[in-house]
């Protein structure tokens, strides 16, 4: 059974809460503070409650060595702003100093700690860094769903050293939609994926056919699929290690989901050729790439969007971040926010389709936007999520 953060008496409780503050940081200051605000709902209720917070995140990758551009205090320092409060800073997350200022923690006060990663125990799962980590809490709360799909101390290994852990408000309400949603969706049922790489989506793809009605594909990985119906694709990106997968996968679809791919692309010889035009998907010049989709493909995706009672959608159409080539994404983030107007469930798997959605405003045009890219893959491809696992009663 996992217990909701509700299951608790917090009063005067020391709660160790893993939250995911892997945030960007430019110049010390949060550019994007998606993730700090997705983990206040709990964060607040804690404070409401009475608890002492001990708050253990990571940022980046510093492979277990101190690095000043990856450390967590900007993120303390947004999270500050957005509590209206001061908060306490360990430089060490297991330092004796650490758990002094812990062990000293008065009811409704909040201690963030150094970025766990400076130490490369955190993603060897060592025990004796989870039984520091586990010293600062008597309640465990995960609320890190971002990294829910990793076996690490913070998430893993600290779980077993508590009687009383549960998850937080984020990971309940991805599990609403990531899990429940798809045990039982609204049909049709229709699964969007862009981005580059197929070898991360293999799983996914392979499950949806399955249970999808519609699937549709584009961006970078759309091309590997074209090449491998034999497509004249010009230089566009292509995966050739996975020419047969998208084979395989093409023949298992057959009679069970409808495989739709893009019939026109905007194309240029590169992301920065301001000169792009439009081309069938099969009549792309040698010498062109396909950067975005086109607008036949927009009509006939916002067509099968329109229609379906469940989208859900993962990766970009085309280079997003670039002006000439983000169209694509944009209008499908429209057609996907009109679903949701009409009342289907919408639900966008994190990653960079969240970044999209972001930079064209649309972050509450949606049923749920997840916070992680990769932990909303391997729940939605059926994979176990050792962190959530873990605190099981």
């Amino acid at each position: 059974m996992l217990k909701t953060l509700k299951s608790f008496d917090l009063k005067d409780k020391r709660v160790l809460i893993r939250v995911d503050f892997n945030v960007p940081v430019e110049n010390e200051l949060v550019t994007d503070d998606f993730r700090i605000r997705s983990a206040l709902p709990t964060i607040k209720h804690c404070l409401n409650e009475g608890a002492k917070i001990i708050l253990i995140s990571h940022m980046g990758r510093p492979n277990g060595k101190f690095d000043s551009n990856l450390s967590l205090m900007p993120a303390g320092e947004k999270l500050a702003d957005l509590l209206e409060m001061p908060i306490k800073f360990s430089d060490n997350c297991i330092s004796e100093d650490a758990h002094d200022v812990t062990l000293g923690l008065r009811s409704g006060e909040v201690h963030l700690l150094e970025n766990l990663r400076f130490h490369i125990e955190e993603t060897n799962n060592d025990q004796n860094f989870s039984i520091n980590l586990a010293k600062h809490g008597q309640v465990f709360i995960n609320d890190a769903f971002g990294t829910a799909h990793r076996s690490h101390a913070s998430n893993l290994g600290v779980s077993k050293y508590f009687n009383q852990k549960g998850m937080g408000f984020l990971i309940d309400k991805e599990l609403e939609f990531l899990d429940e949603a798809m045990k039982a969706p609204k049909k049709p049922l229709t699964l969007v994926l862009g981005g580059a790489k197929i070898d991360t989506k293999i799983d996914l793809i392979n499950r949806f056919i399955q249970i999808a009605d519609h699937i549709l594909i584009g961006g970078g990985m759309a091309f590997t699929f074209l090449k491998a119906k034999g497509k004249n694709i010009g230089a566009s990106l292509v995966d050739e290690t996975m020419l047969s997968q998208a084979k395989i996968i093409m023949a298992n679809a057959r009679g069970k989901t409808n495989l739709i791919f893009p019939s026109d692309l905007i194309c240029a010889k590169s992301m920065n050729d301001k000169d792009s035009s439009i081309f069938n998907s099969n009549e792309i010049p040698e010498d062109l790439m396909g950067l975005d989709i086109g607008p036949s493909t927009i009509k006939n995706f916002s067509d099968v969007i329109a229609a379906s009672g469940t989208i859900l959608w993962n990766g970009p159409m085309g280079v997003f971040e670039v002006d000439g080539f983000h169209n694509g994404t944009e209008k499908l983030a429209e057609s996907i926010g009109m679903a949701t107007k009409n009342e289907s469930i919408t639900i966008v798997g994190g990653g960079d389709s969240a970044a999209a959605i972001k930079k064209f405003e649309m972050m509450h045009n949606f049923s749920h936007v997840s916070t992680g890219g990769g932990a909303a893959l391997s729940l939605l491809s059926g994979n176990t999520m050792p962190a959530i696992y873990a605190l099981e009663i």
